[in-house]
């Protein structure tokens, strides 16, 4: 059996955050991200870098983070009993994209490898992670290209591994309060260790490697789209639909408070500006209200 090696992970996601923050700045072309070194006196360290207030990108964060500990919290361990009583390491890459222009999506991604052991046993480890896209105007060539890429990720490990990320990122990023999809979904994997450490570990990397890829061609073809007050309007007030599913059901933000981390780069994923109004609904024959007619559904975006 192959024995995981943390240092390669910690050295891959090193790069791919310093990879990412430069491809966002050069999209951006005006603004540069703000680098937070923190250390966590328990155990952990982390770079957090924070763009604000860009030509593309009204607040854009991207952490590096490694944390391990003697206990996981319940977060972690809701779903693996067997992972009480286990120290543990847990790295990772996170990121959030609020952009300026109503028309350029929000986006999400990160990449996580857990590692946990209990005294005199073999260590359990597995890796988790993925990209969804969260647009204000929906156009179905901006979600047919993500859901391209998406699959270009998962093809080289098998035919199945696209539908069924793919199902699973439909049914996490889902706010069951509302009865509503976040967006339109792309990528969602965790627990992965099925597979051998090295094959788990491409995969990641296939991954994180594909996301500018998934996402720049979106931002250049509507980052310079004319908008008024209506549609800057719609889009802080979907930004609230983002703000609760993080604050209620997202596992890495709940992981984080719970495991006591730093609450700046645990929130930075929160939006700079957002509105909630009671009981809005949009006007019928709307592109507002086609967001939620036809993209807020499931579908087979690269079979339709």
């Amino acid at each position: 059996m192959e024995t995981p090696n943390l240092h390669l992970v910690k050295a891959y996601l090193l790069k791919l955050q310093d990879d990412i923050c430069q491809g966002l700045e050069n999209e951006d072309g005006t603004a540069h991200f703000h680098e937070d070194r923190w250390e966590r006196p328990q155990g952990g360290e982390g770079r957090s870098r924070v763009l604000i207030n860009g030509d593309v990108f009204e607040q854009a964060g991207v952490n590096f983070s490694h944390v391990y500990g003697e206990s996981l919290p319940a977060a972690a361990t809701a779903k693996r009993a067997d992972l009480a009583g286990c120290s543990f390491q847990a790295i990772g890459v996170s990121l959030v994209l609020h952009p300026k222009n109503p028309y350029v999506p929000t986006t999400h991604f990160n990449v996580r490898f857990f590692i946990a052991q209990k005294p005199n046993a073999n260590p359990i480890w597995w890796f988790g992670g993925g990209f969804d896209l969260t647009p204000y105007y929906g156009f179905t060539e901006d979600c047919k290209h993500w859901h391209q890429v998406a699959k270009a990720a998962c093809e080289p490990f098998g035919q199945a591994v696209y539908p069924m990320f793919k199902q699973q990122c439909d049914e996490y990023f889902y706010l069951k309060h509302r009865q509503e999809p976040r967006g339109i979904g792309g990528l969602f994997f965790d627990d992965l260790c099925e597979w051998e450490f090295n094959k788990s570990f491409a995969f990641m990397q296939s991954v994180g490697n594909q996301f500018l890829s998934a996402y720049l061609p979106i931002v250049q073809r509507r980052k310079n789209a004319p908008y008024g007050e209506v549609e800057r309007d719609f889009q802080l007030y979907r930004r609230g639909r983002y703000v609760e599913f993080n604050l209620i059901y997202d596992r890495g933000t709940l992981f984080g408070l719970q495991f006591g981390g730093r609450t700046e780069s645990i929130l930075m994923s929160l939006p700079p500006k957002v509105i909630w109004r009671y009981d809005w609904q949009p006007k019928t024959d709307t592109p507002e209200a086609k967001l939620y007619d036809y993209f807020l559904v499931p579908r087979d975006w690269l079979n339709e």
